[in-house]
């Protein structure tokens, strides 16, 4: 039986300054199905993320139930799709009756009856073929009672323990290992932060204080596979060829943009399970250009937008002794010039470069405010108050920082 398994879609997600990013996922969403037709694919699973809100738009949600009804015309049997943590339960379940008659299995959250997150799919000849644990994203509420006045480490540990036993007891479901004897392969599933895992900037933090938790030695040797989402770069847990990362299909910010996305093909075969990569091909190009002012605006002059469909987005960053009007007056000269169509700026920063002065030497009065950073100017304002105070107002200067960035 041939599975392919992906995750992270962010369907809906808009990048820096509200640009969408529909015409990237309908590409790959094409592509996918296509590849899921030349493999002959007759499972397919999704771990999580399908939205990048749990307010989908209406060009995601169209986007969503277009490729449920293009699979419709593909040998894929079924498909399985569970919750991430930008999804919402809700919106995930809402069509779930509906979906099943067309062999979608939707899990948007632990349901009621634990049991209804294991899945028996059938063969091309009608027989058990694959057992599925479809366990989407847990939440505080699922893994764990609230016990008042517990430490922040004590949380760590009943979260971390908590997600442990829940797939364990999905383990030990009497189906589970029944079938398992029998020969029938089990496939996991999960969207979480797994201990070890390289993350990018795009990923929110999933339990505060949890991260890098979970290890391989948390999931039970019964399964065969189990297929992750959550980070978005493709990697494997532990070492361990059969717990994956599939990573997202797109970049989802520009921190994504050294490594090659890909989707995960899979077969069982007794005993293993053989694996390969196949990788998803670009629409749009994301690209930083950092350096000197003459080395950003050779860059921006000489790309060459070849092989992409999409114009590419891009991210400067100069560094430059020169003052800050000085480096947007050149910068913009030349963007005003660019093929849109081809290329887009997207973002951009000036660093600039100052001459290093002895310690005793005092600070010059002629910086500027546009020379500091948002931090330096707050750690300014807090010089005037008292001591014992200023970490606590930095630590929450630092949060409002990252949201107003996140949004």
């Amino acid at each position: 039986m041939l599975i392919l398994h992906t995750a992270d879609w962010h369907l809906g997600q808009r990048f820096i300054g509200g640009h969408e990013r529909t015409e990237e996922h309908r590409y790959f969403l094409t592509w996918l199905v296509q590849i899921v037709r030349e493999q002959a694919v007759e499972v397919l699973v999704v771990a999580g993320d399908v939205f990048d809100t749990g307010s989908p738009s209406n060009a995601a949600l169209e986007l969503y139930y277009n490729f449920l009804l293009q699979m419709q015309a593909t040998a894929c049997r079924d498909i399985v799709i569970v919750g991430g943590n930008h999804d919402s339960p809700a919106t995930l379940n809402a069509p779930a009756r509906l979906l099943r008659h067309l062999r979608v299995h939707v899990v948007g959250c632990v349901p009621e009856c634990f049991e209804d997150q294991v899945l028996v799919l059938d063969d091309a000849q009608g027989k058990p073929g694959l057992v599925v644990c479809a366990i989407p994203f847990l939440r505080d509420r699922d893994v764990r009672l609230s016990v008042p006045g517990e430490s922040a480490e004590e949380r760590e540990v009943r979260i971390r323990q908590g997600i442990a036993d829940h797939y364990a007891r999905a383990a030990e479901v009497e189906m589970v290992w029944q079938l398992k004897e029998a020969g029938v392969p089990v496939l996991a599933t999960g969207h979480l932060y797994a201990a070890g895992g390289a993350a990018s900037d795009s990923e929110r933090t999933i339990h505060v204080g949890n991260l890098g938790q979970i290890s391989a030695e948390h999931f039970p040797e019964v399964f065969d596979y189990v297929a992750l989402g959550h980070l978005h770069r493709p990697q494997r847990v532990g070492g361990r060829e059969h717990i994956r990362y599939s990573g997202s299909p797109i970049p989802l910010s520009f921190s994504e943009i050294d490594h090659g996305k890909e989707v995960l093909l899979l077969d069982f075969v007794p005993g293993s399970v053989q694996i390969q990569t196949l990788a998803v091909p670009g629409s749009r190009r994301l690209a930083r250009f950092h350096g000197s002012l003459d080395e950003v605006l050779s860059k921006l002059t000489s790309y060459d937008n070849a092989g992409y469909l999409l114009p590419a987005w891009i991210d400067l960053e100069v560094r430059s002794e020169l003052g800050q009007t000085e480096v947007a007056e050149q910068l913009l000269k030349v963007i005003a010039t660019l093929d849109r169509t081809q290329i887009e700026v997207l973002n951009r920063r000036h660093l600039r470069l100052v001459a290093l002065r002895p310690l005793d030497e005092p600070e010059p009065l002629t910086r500027s405010l546009h020379d500091f950073t948002e931090r330096e100017v707050f750690e300014r304002r807090l010089e005037t108050e008292p001591e014992e105070t200023r970490q606590e107002l930095l630590r929450a200067f630092d949060e409002l920082l990252e949201l107003i960035r996140e949004a």
